[in-house]
């Protein structure tokens, strides 16, 4: 079997700390990447251990990345400060404050061992209220906004040696539900797509190290009924060939509701593949992924090799991670606040925003 194929899987842990049947099944697999979310989160130092010890596990060096865009989709606020939200920052107004976000943000990421950030949110807000899993995450409601902010927190993301992801491509900004839950299907033109979803990705492109693709449908894009992260006409394409990415392009969760309710595990993993991802995400059923790890052995070996390559490529630029600190993280966590209260005010940023009391899943795993 093919010792390489794992480096096509980023994968969730299941706990803060590694067990060791869970230590040699990831040994065994190699998978490309983990990634970490609030189970994974106890304290600073346990965080930064778990890290190294995933490093230490991977024979080659691993994608290490989490869910850091700022309010409720903050891993590690679990175990410091909760920096504002797309929206907040965009409610405010202020480019500076954003581009101040993103380099504390590489700053704390860093410190911890991460070397990709699943940031920035590229979706428009066409309704702050919509039930489609960006309630607070986007940084703005048109095209400019979402263009001038994004590009700012991306930019000092990059800056400070934490490469970046644009998603949900094509956009989950008019899905009717939550993929978590659903699959959403769109009934948009190719017009309107265009002058307003496709037109941030379009701009991002050459901007960002990595695309995620979101599990929804749209009918203008797509004939045949299947979420985009499962089409080729979508990934290779839209994305690839007609717009031009040549970066790494990974899946969404393909354990969300979306894909759970539409096909086989073995299934979706070969149609992932095919559609042209490079990374399949897997955050939940850990315990599947040898099996993942045959599928995709059996895939053509054209479909593999053309996705190692660029998965290769990516990780060519990943930066190492800095010296752990307490007192460094401590510094950090400080101006973290103090950047809240400058987006918030003094007495906003004593409460929690109103963000978390949001019951989605994507700030619950």
């Amino acid at each position: 079997m093919n010792s390489d194929v794992g480096q096509l899987l980023l994968v969730g842990v299941p706990g803060p700390v590694l067990d060791a049947d869970t230590a040699a099944m990831l040994r065994r697999v190699q998978p490309g990447g983990f990634i970490l979310f609030g189970r994974n989160v106890q304290s600073p130092e346990q965080v930064r251990q778990l890290v190294d010890d995933l490093r230490d596990l991977s024979a080659v060096e691993p994608v290490i990345t989490i869910d850091q865009e700022g309010g409720r989709v903050s891993r590690l606020r679990l175990i410091g400060e909760e920096p504002p939200s797309a929206q907040q920052f965009r409610d405010k107004g202020d480019a500076a404050l954003v581009r101040r976000h993103g380099d504390l943000t590489a700053r704390l990421l860093r410190l911890f061992g991460f070397n990709l950030d699943l940031c920035p949110v590229l979706d428009i807000s066409f309704d702050d209220e919509a039930a489609n899993s960006l309630r607070g995450r986007c940084y703005g409601r048109s095209v400019a906004e979402v263009i001038s902010l994004a590009g700012e927190f991306n930019a000092a993301l990059r800056g400070g040696g934490i490469l970046s992801c644009g998603k949900h491509f094509p956009g989950y900004s008019m899905a009717g539900e939550d993929p978590h839950y659903g699959f959403p299907s769109v009934a948009r033109s190719r017009a309107n797509l265009e002058a307003h979803e496709l037109a941030v990705f379009r701009h991002f492109v050459p901007l960002v190290d990595s695309m995620m693709i979101g599990h929804v449908h749209y009918r203008a894009l797509e004939h045949d009924v299947r979420p985009a992260s499962l089409s080729p006409a979508m990934v290779t394409g839209l994305l690839r060939e007609e717009m031009g990415f040549q970066g790494l392009v990974m899946t969404d969760d393909l354990d969300m509701g979306a894909i759970l309710n539409t096909g086989s595990f073995d299934d979706t993993l070969a149609l992932a593949l095919a559609a042209g991802n490079d990374l399949l995400m897997i955050c939940h059923r850990v315990e599947l992924l040898e099996q993942a790890r045959a599928v995709l052995h059996a895939q053509p070996s054209g479909l593999r090799d053309a996705a190692l390559s660029r998965v290769v490529a990516f990780k060519s630029k990943m930066q190492p991670p800095a010296a752990w600190s307490r007192p460094a993280f401590d510094a950090i966590n400080r101006e973290i606040w103090d950047l809240r209260v400058a987006v918030l005010g003094e007495e906003p940023a004593r409460e929690r925003s109103a963000e978390t009391g949001s019951r989605s899943p994507v700030e619950r795993y």
